[in-house]
């Protein structure tokens, strides 16, 4: 088992259709105990509960940064500690510049830039006392190629800045033995795509890439536990392409 006796958090976990919730529970699979994190308490931990009962969930709304160092506090006061952070939280949205509001902007770089910085915050002081850790965060293609799939402009800079961020906190945590490092999905067929694309927008999608289909949650899941687990303990500050050859460069 890849990551037998270490603890995890991964945020944006509750749809047991998303990346999330397939990224715990390949961690899980792997001999880890996971912290999930989304806003509805009762979907996550009905989340949890279907990976196992060593597992738990937790209401937390990460763009709060008071919320996000209390939840730590408890989980590690639950675990006893945490080995690894995967910051997958995130809203997609695919209005264009013109058509999206201010609110728009707040939510989407809110929850999906600012979680990542407010949960890395709430735990690299528990992972420098231990001179150990991993830190995954959820970039897109999108940051990539400059949008031009679905997320509009202002989702493409969230995941841009999350991608700089991860490689900024990379470069200043290797010295504390705290590796961070980025995926940056293609197309994933996930509930996130009901009502923004059909299926001939899909088969378009698909047919453009190398591979000739979209992703699924289990694809990014596993680059997942490469990049938190032993196997990449000589990568930091990555972003990790992982979209069929959509985009190559």
């Amino acid at each position: 088992m890849l990551m037998k006796d270490k603890i995890a958090i991964v945020t944006g976990a509750a749809s047991m259709k998303g990346i999330g919730w397939a990224t715990a529970r390949r961690f899980a699979d792997e001999g880890a105990r996971v912290a999930l994190l989304d806003l509805d308490e009762g979907a996550v931990q009905a989340a949890a509960k279907a990976i196992g009962s060593e597992h738990r969930g937790y209401a937390c709304d990460v763009r709060d940064a008071a919320q996000c160092q209390q939840i730590v506090q408890n989980i590690i006061a639950d675990f006893g500690h945490v080995d690894i952070l995967v910051n997958n939280a995130g809203v997609s949205q695919s209005k264009r510049l013109m058509d999206s509001t201010m609110d728009d902007y707040d939510l989407v770089l809110d929850v999906s830039l600012r979680g990542a910085y407010n949960m890395s915050r709430a735990l690299v002081p528990h992972l420098r006392s231990r001179k150990t850790g991993a830190i995954a965060c959820m970039g897109s293609v999108a940051a990539q190629r400059g949008g031009g799939v679905l997320g509009g402009p202002h989702y493409a800079a969230a995941k841009g800045g999350v991608q700089t961020l991860a490689k900024a906190m990379a470069r200043e945590l290797g010295p504390d033995g705290i590796r961070v490092n980025a995926v940056a999905p293609g197309l994933i067929e996930t509930e996130l795509l009901i009502g923004k694309i059909d299926d001939a927008g899909k088969q378009r999608v698909a047919d453009s890439a190398p591979l000739g289909r979209l992703g699924t949650p289990q694809d990014i899941a596993d680059a997942f536990v490469y990049l938190c687990s032993d196997m990449s303990r000589f990568v930091t500050g990555i972003v990790l392409d992982v979209n069929g050859g959509l985009h190559i460069h």
